[in-house]
């Protein structure tokens, strides 16, 4: 019985004259109203044991209906299935590749957009961002003070210990290879980047690595640590390696400073001596050619010379064959003239026959000219004995007045002499 039900509120005194008075429901009535629709709902006709035969049929077992009951087993069975096989659906990004298992085993690797698969458990997918990067630390974690020791301290070529803190950043290739064949990818990198430093350090100089290597180094490492991953096949792309920071233990640092000080200081004055040298060394070139060409043009000289005396002699001798005593005046005559023509002379007459005295004339005169430039262009000068001076004023004494006679009779007579030969 409904609410609506006009019976509502009825006392069940039988009386239906009273149909406007409300009451609580009948529950008597109420519970046969639903045994009816139930009986109905298992198959039972709701006829059946009715009236005075009411005892009789609420004893009796609903029959139940199997062809119903089934029928409501398959639309909530069909209804599963629509939402298991929806469940296969999935949505790759841009970003991502979509890799599809089934029971566990590579299938195929999606590309972005609306995919579906089977449902599980029979297939079940893994999205792999390919174009995200991620980025290892080595040597240190977080800030370059955390400094993880075991991972930094590296040995050198030279048998020195450097501290070396560096970051690998990479990408992922190959979703399959990254699935398949990483336990972890991160630790994989670190793994790979620190042998692969460790080898390059290891064939470095200290201060290669510390100073001028250091972007030598990292492209090194990135190479190398791009070959190791490849060979174990982890479908990793190695994109940078970045040198952080490279300083030699703290235990050591200010041993290492005043290393460094005095290397500068070596380097410092190098470079100065060079310096010099490249400043000296070419004057000291140039002195050396120029004194080379001097010498070489001496030598030509010289022997120009030597050449030329020698046929001039050639020349002189074949006139001397023919006029021997020409020739042998005239070579005395040239001889004396040349002579002659680089000293200073002085010149006496002595016509007067007086007793005069010679003196350093020469000397005396260059001593007390008002105008010595009047006296050096008159190299011969002639010298009158009263103009001499007296022998009293110089203190020296003079020679024999005969003796300067004869000296002037004696280039007389050689002047005539060669008038008259001539």
């Amino acid at each position: 019985m409904s609410l609506n039900d006009p019976k509502w509120g009825n006392r069940g005194n039988g009386d239906n004259r009273g149909g406007d008075n409300q009451g609580p429901p009948d529950l008597e009535e109420l519970w046969r109203d639903f045994n009816r629709r139930l009986s109905g709902m298992f198959g039972r006709n709701p006829g059946r044991g009715g009236g005075s035969g009411g005892d009789d049929g609420g004893s009796r077992m609903p029959e139940f209906n199997f062809r119903q009951f089934g029928g409501g087993l398959g639309l909530v069975a069909a209804f599963a299935a629509v939402i298991w096989l929806a469940s296969g659906f999935y949505i790759v990004d841009a970003s991502q590749r979509g890799v599809v298992l089934q029971f566990g085993r590579f299938v195929e690797a999606t590309e972005p957009g609306l995919r579906w698969r089977l449902p599980y458990p029979i297939q079940t997918h893994e999205l792999v961002n390919l174009t995200g990067v991620r980025t290892v630390e080595i040597g240190y974690r977080g800030s370059e003070r955390n400094k993880v020791l075991k991972e930094a301290l590296m040995l050198t070529d030279d048998e020195n210990i450097v501290n070396i803190q560096f970051a690998v950043q990479y990408i992922l290739k190959d979703p399959q290879q990254y699935l398949f064949n990483n336990r972890n990818a991160d630790d994989s990198v670190i793994q790979a980047a620190e042998t692969a430093v460790r080898e390059i350090v290891g064939k470095s100089k200290m201060d290669f690595v510390l100073y001028e290597g250091r972007e030598q180094v990292a492209a090194n490492a990135q190479k190398l640590t791009q070959d190791i991953l490849d060979r174990y096949a982890t479908g990793i792309q190695v994109s940078k390696v970045t040198m952080q920071n490279a300083q030699p233990p703290e235990q050591v640092q200010a041993a290492f400073d005043d290393a460094v000080k005095a290397g500068q200081d070596r380097e410092r004055q190098k470079n100065e001596g060079q310096a010099y040298a490249n400043d000296v060394i070419p004057r000291a070139r140039g002195a050396a050619s120029r004194l080379l060409e001097e010498a070489e043009a001496h030598k030509s000289r010289v022997v120009a010379q030597a050449e030329g005396d020698a046929s001039r002699f050639k020349q002189i001798y074949a006139e001397y064959a023919k006029a021997p005593e020409v020739t042998r005046q005239r070579m005395y005559l040239d001889t004396m003239q040349q002579i002659f023509s680089n000293t200073s002379k002085v010149l006496v007459d002595a016509k007067a026959g007086s007793n005069l005295l010679y003196l350093p004339l020469d000397k005396l005169i260059q001593s007390t000219a008002v105008q010595p430039a009047a006296v050096a262009a008159e190299p011969a000068a002639v010298t009158r004995p009263a103009t001499s001076p007296s022998p009293s004023d110089s203190g020296v004494a003079p020679p024999r007045a005969d003796a300067l006679s004869g000296e002037t009779r004696t280039r007389e007579s050689m002047r005539n002499r060669e008038r008259g030969e001539r």
